[in-house]
């Protein structure tokens, strides 16, 4: 398989039809179905059922997309560089975090770095992904520094410090327990709960922490999801009450609603990775300061610890 194929199918997935993922390449309507035809042939299976020009990607394409997603965005990485290496220029900041992160104390990490008078790239490149895909980037170094929660054991990845701060109950100003100086265990029974769906990293902290005291009973959540923003806008419609980490909650606070300390004390982690073996300088170095600093002026009780703490504290 080349790239041309991985464009197309990828421009396929995305668009839904043949003529438009032509129009969107700048390719037209035969060259891209010859190209998808020519990676089923390779593959030995269909990626679409058709009729006529449009498509439905069959359940082997759904699960081929991410793979081919994911290398296209190092593809297409290594084509900017080399452009940028025969241009002379100097390379841009590739930054991948989790989506609280990304959309909190990344952008305050990047903001305090470009007002610090020092050099700084006319190229950002800020995705948000699952912690997942964040140490797929850092792993594969399609990325200058990741920001993820954690646990991080992988093997080449560089965890440069652990953060740690607790996390919190977003609910609406309105709700009877909003009047709380804390929330208690007590006080979620009977509650509808709002959190995480990922049981190996947050939720099962939570779960552990606010069962019963004979540990045998878990907490009743009525909602699940994938990101604390979904959680905190579940709350926000009257939902439940979010027990989320407190990057989002503290980060991007959303009139209406107020964030709530816990009794019982459930630590969110996340860290800094980069490639491990790669040095760190200039900006990277510079920004990872940064990420320290925003932190801890956004998360109440942060507490920075080393990473080789990481294997005691999960």
């Amino acid at each position: 398989m080349d790239l041309n194929q991985l464009e197309a199918f990828a421009a396929v997935m995305t668009i839904g039809s043949v003529t438009g993922a032509g129009r969107s390449l700048g390719r037209s309507q035969p060259a891209i179905s010859k190209a998808i035809g020519d990676l089923e042939g390779e593959l030995g299976y269909a990626l679409f059922d058709r009729n006529g020009p449009r498509v439905t990607p069959t359940g082997k394409a759904f699960l081929l997309y991410e793979e081919v997603e994911r290398s296209l965005v190092g593809l297409r990485s290594i084509r900017e560089r080399a452009v940028e290496i025969g241009r002379e220029e100097a390379q841009p900041v590739h930054l991948v975090a989790t989506p609280a992160l990304a959309s909190t104390i990344a952008p305050a990490a990047l903001q305090m770095v470009a007002q610090g008078g020092g050099e700084f790239p006319e190229h950002i490149h800020l995705r948000s992904a699952s912690a997942e895909q964040v140490v797929h980037a850092v792993l594969h170094r399609t990325v200058s520094l990741g920001l993820t929660s954690l646990p991080v054991a992988h093997r080449g990845l560089e965890l440069h410090w652990i953060g740690e701060a607790p996390c919190v109950a977003v609910l609406r100003a309105d709700h009877p327990l909003a009047g709380k100086d804390k929330i208690t265990r007590a006080a979620l029974r009977g509650e509808r709960v709002i959190t995480m769906s990922n049981r190996y990293r947050l939720r099962q902290r939570i779960e552990t922490a606010l069962g019963d005291d004979k540990g045998d009973k878990p907490l009743d959540v009525a909602i699940d999801t994938n990101t604390s923003f979904n959680a905190i806008m579940a709350a926000h419609a009257g939902l439940g009450v979010a027990l989320v980490e407190p990057i989002t909650a503290l980060g991007m606070p959303i009139e209406g609603l107020v964030v709530k300390k816990l009794a019982v004390d459930i630590p969110f982690y996340f860290g800094v990775v980069t490639p491990f073996g790669r040095p760190v300088e200039g900006i990277t170095r510079a920004l990872i300061d940064a990420v320290e600093t925003s932190a801890r002026n956004i998360l109440h009780g942060f507490v920075k610890r080393d990473a080789a703490e990481h294997d005691e504290l999960l």
